[in-house]
């Protein structure tokens, strides 16, 4: 496990990054100076992607904030934008004497297990608090219920929503609601004309992915149109040639298929490929969960109709800032959930999310 660590000043000097000015939680942008950076051996499931804060970091017996964040790999640009975001939240944490640190699997072959481990990676260390996705319940919940049983604090966000929180003993689900999202895509599908919609699923089987093509099955349904799963191997996530290949296969396989849908950006681009390899862009839609500039570049140029934003900027600065206000102060929104999205960006609103990408917040 490799691990970063933003703490005490020594000269060097990090960019300044304006915090979002949110409603429930006042906090001022703060200029972020500092940077030492090191090693620490760990379970061969995860590496850590960042860790940002001061001295005692992991160690809640000196009174100061040890926040822990699980997300997702540091090379998939969602969770980027969710890092940035608890980053920018973690300048408040460090003004504490505090520290967030963020720890992410190498890769999603082993999703659930992966996170369990990192979980436990996380409590090993005696932290303030956990935040982490409840991706695979049936591989992660028995790590978030040990750690909840030892006294931390524990708020789950990006996936499993209010559900997994309440079974889990969490204390609030911060993100989106993945199968509204799904939902909202499916019924975008159907108001547009599309009758037989796949949805490329290669992340099969967690709670997340799943949920997000249950729902554009359900949206689809209420427009008279229907939706079915390609479910490929969670290794093909990411992989260009392989999705790309699949996809392909499917829409020669069924010329019935006149809709597309993927559950990530990386997927979105092979699926882009395969339509056009297929020779299928002129009757093929597709939508993708999730942003990148090239899905917003396609839907700016008429050849994508929808992205579904669920912000993951704000998922790391409300579930950092959360779980900091909680330990100092014992204050919690009284949502829950806590939603970040879904929005819907079309052709209508493309050019303000481009704004946002730019600014590395979308």
């Amino acid at each position: 496990m490799e691990r970063t660590q933003i703490g005490r000043p020594h000269g060097r000097r990090l960019s300044r990054r304006a915090l979002t000015a949110v409603s429930v939680l006042a906090v001022a942008a703060i200029a972020l100076t500092g940077c030492t950076s090191g090693k620490a051996t760990g379970d061969d499931a995860g590496q850590a992607t960042a860790s940002a804060g001061g001295s005692g970091a992991g160690n809640k017996s000196n009174g100061k904030n040890s926040i822990y964040v699980i997300g997702g790999k540091p090379d998939d640009p969602f969770w980027s934008a969710v890092k940035r975001g608890g980053e920018d939240a973690a300048k408040l944490v460090k003004t504490g004497g505090g520290s967030v640190t963020f720890l992410g699997p190498k890769t999603y072959d082993n999703l659930g297990p992966d996170a369990a481990k990192l979980t436990l990676t996380a409590l090993s260390q005696k932290p303030s608090a956990i935040v982490v996705p409840d991706w695979v319940p049936e591989n992660q919940d028995d790590a978030i219920k040990e750690a909840v049983k030892q006294g931390v604090p524990v708020f789950i966000y990006n996936a499993g929503g209010v559900d997994a929180a309440k079974k889990t003993g969490g204390l609030k689900y911060i993100g989106s609601d993945d199968y509204e999202a799904g939902k909202a895509g499916g019924i975008k599908f159907g108001e547009e004309g599309a009758k037989n919609i796949l949805c490329v699923n290669t992340v099969p089987g967690a709670a997340n992915s799943e949920a997000r093509c249950d729902g554009i099955a359900d949206g689809a349904k209420t427009k008279g149109a229907k939706s079915k799963q390609l479910p490929l191997p969670s290794s093909n996530f990411g992989n260009p040639s392989a999705v790309t290949q699949a996809i392909k296969g499917a829409l020669l396989n069924d010329d019935s298929i006149d809709a597309l849908v993927t559950i990530g950006v990386q997927d979105a681009d092979s699926a882009a490929a395969a339509i056009d390899q297929a020779s299928a862009s002129d009757k093929v839609k597709l939508g993708t969960f999730d942003l990148s500039d090239s899905q917003l570049n396609r839907i700016k140029a008429g050849k994508q109709l929808f992205a579904i934003d669920q912000q993951p900027y704000l998922q790391g600065f409300y579930a950092v800032s959360i779980a900091n206000q909680y330990l100092s102060y014992g204050v919690l929104p009284p949502q829950n959930p806590l939603l970040t999205g879904p929005l819907l960006v079309t052709a209508d609103n493309v050019a303000k999310a481009i704004a946002g990408t730019k600014a590395g917040v979308r």
